[in-house]
Parts: structure tokens; sequence; C-alpha cells
């Protein structure tokens, strides 16, 4: 780990090795086991389970610690559940709890008030929050650069009030009154980032799915009308108050990279699906970057072919002063623990300038 060369990068001063940043690695107790020598499972004491899981954090060298805060809780208790497919290895994260607070009328859709129904707090409790999420993830990881940050913050926000569904129905029913309310939803989430503006992070994670693995699932002009608007909005205090600010979304945001930019990031995280090779040759001078190895390499590949993608990555992003490798969609536990080592085996081999 390295909190200095982590901010070399976000400040773009090429450090002398690529730094780098990973996803899961705490579902994936038989590779924290292989990495430290200390054997643990889901059913481990959750000290020793954090203990351990550092410790294989600090051997693989993560330099950049993602961290959101900003969710699901902060809605009062008003959305949808969609229930939760399995990631971790014991299923201990499976849900077939499907429900609403929402009848499935549009019209109580489109005439839903943020302001009115979601949690708002003063701005001085507000930035205390982001500050103490903050510091705690600096106490934890003490040698990694570290962040606070909002994840339910338009599109991932709507989803979590509507699920697929309701939030698709009423998009393609009438878009207009459906921007209408993102503008709404917006306008509650705002204030937390004029808080954010005023904590003591120095470093911003924006997360928002935005789109599928295939691309948008709605025409780009209405992004580029009700989603990009608001992040610029959102960013501008942020940039005064002369923070880090990095943007995240699942899936394939190609399309949109340039309007990602024009709102006012500083970096991009990304799944395997997005070009991190246009970004690398028209932001790499300009931005950080971080990905975007994909974990079906990890899980069912050769060793060549784990090889070839970390290459293939390190080629794009080594050459710029902001890249930082990773695995662009999490190393999820049912990777096989031996292509695991190999992939870092090779990242620390290929990563190094």
């Amino acid at each position: 780990m390295s909190y200095k060369d982590g901010w070399a990068a976000l400040k773009l001063e090429m450090p002398n090795r690529v730094p780098r940043m990973e996803f899961s690695l705490n579902y994936h107790h038989a590779l924290i086991s292989e990495i430290t020598g200390t054997q643990v499972n889901a059913d481990s004491p959750p000290e020793l389970l954090k203990k351990v899981t550092y410790e294989a954090m600090r051997k693989w060298n993560y330099d950049l610690i993602w961290r959101t805060l900003i969710g699901r809780l902060y809605l009062n208790g008003i959305g949808t559940s969609m229930g939760h497919a399995t990631f971790a290895n014991n299923g201990s994260d499976f849900r077939n709890d499907k429900h609403s607070t929402f009848s499935g009328d549009l019209e109580e859709v489109y005439n839903f008030q943020p302001l009115e129904k979601l949690k708002n707090m003063s701005h001085s409790e507000m930035a205390e929050m982001f500050s103490k999420h903050y510091e705690e993830s600096c106490a934890d990881y003490p040698d990694a650069v570290n962040m606070t940050g909002t994840y339910g913050t338009i599109i991932s926000g709507l989803l979590f009030l509507f699920g697929w569904d309701l939030l698709l129905e009423a998009m393609g029913t009438d878009p207009v009154r459906f921007g209408e309310l993102t503008n709404r939803y917006a306008q509650w989430l705002q204030p937390y980032f004029n808080a954010m503006a005023d904590s003591t992070a120095e470093c911003i994670m924006v997360h928002d799915d935005i789109v599928w693995s295939a691309g948008p699932f709605a025409n780009p002009a209405w992004y580029r009308e009700y989603i990009f608007p608001n992040y610029k909005k959102y960013i501008a205090p942020l940039l005064d108050a002369k923070k880090v600010v990095l943007y995240t979304s699942d899936g394939n945001y190609s399309v949109f990279i340039d309007d990602i930019a024009k709102t006012g990031f500083m970096g991009f995280v990304m799944e395997p699906s997005t070009d991190m090779a246009y970004i690398a040759e028209k932001y790499g001078r300009t931005h950080s970057f971080i990905g975007n190895a994909d974990t079906r390499v990890l899980m069912f590949g050769s060793k060549q072919d784990i090889y070839n993608e970390v290459k293939r990555c390190m080629d794009i992003g080594k050459k710029y002063p902001g890249f930082f490798m990773a695995v662009g969609n999490h190393i999820s536990p049912n990777t096989p623990v031996e292509n695991a080592l190999y992939y870092n085996e090779v990242y620390e081999k290929l990563g190094k300038r």
C-alpha cells in the first residue's frame, strides 16, 4: 500500500509503479487465507476477518480504497426491494424479499416529492457525517488514499426507490415528467454534495449505474438533459473546495465518457465493457482512470490469458500518470485462488515503470 503513490496518480504525478485498487477481496476468504497465511472463513470473528483482510490488501499493495456513504438507508424506508443474487461464498447476501412501497401507479411516481419524503439533515450534520465516514476509513487503512461519497446518486437512487420495472415504465411512458422527477431527486441530494465540500474528506467518489452492460437503456438525449447537468451542479462545490472527485458506473458508459468529463469529474472508474483505450487516449494526461481487467479471464482463463489481460490494461494505461490497475468487475469469491495469485504476480511484474 502506498498513500504517496495513490495521491501521486490522482494528482497526475507519475509514480514509479502503477498503483492499484481492487474490489471485493473481503469476500474471497480462501484467497485472503492464502495471501496472509492465516486461515479464515465466513464464520471467523469479524475483528479477525477485518484484520486479516487488511493484511491481504497491504500485501497486494492497495493504494486507493473505494468507499461511499449515501445510499438506500437515506430514503426513510421508502423504496423497492428487488431481492439480491448470491455473491458471498456462503450465500449470506441472498435475498428473495421482493416488495415496494409504491403501488405501481405511474402518477404516484411522477408526483413523488423527494424533498418532502426523503431524509433531510442540516448542513453541519451532513458535513460532520461525511468527515466521520472519511476519518474512520483513514483509521482502517492508514497507508492508502481514502474517500467518502455517494452511491445512490441519480439513476442508482431512483432505482432504489422504484426498481427496474417501474423506473423503465415511468421513463418510457413520459420521459419529460420522469425527467422532472429526476431533477427533484437531484435537488434533494444537492445539499449532501455541498456538505461534502465542507467535510475533511480529500477525495470524493460519485457512483451512479447509468447504463447496462450493452450501454444506455434510454435515449442518450434524455441523459444529456436530466443527468449530466445535475452532475455539474453536484461537482461545482467540490471543485471549489479543491476535492479530487472520481466517477464510477457499472456497465458500458463509453458513449458518455465525454459528457462525464465535461461535468468536471477528475477520474473514471470502469468495468471492462467501457472503452478504457478511448479514455486513455483523450484524457490520460488530464484525468486519472481505474480499471479495467475482466474478472471472467481470472475465473475461466489460462495463465496465458491472464497475462495477456493484464498486459492489455498496462499497454493502455501504464504510459499515463493517473492510471490505476484494477479488476473492473470485482475479484469474485469463486475465482480460483491460483488464478488470482497469478494475476497479482503479473501485476507486480508489469506494473513497474
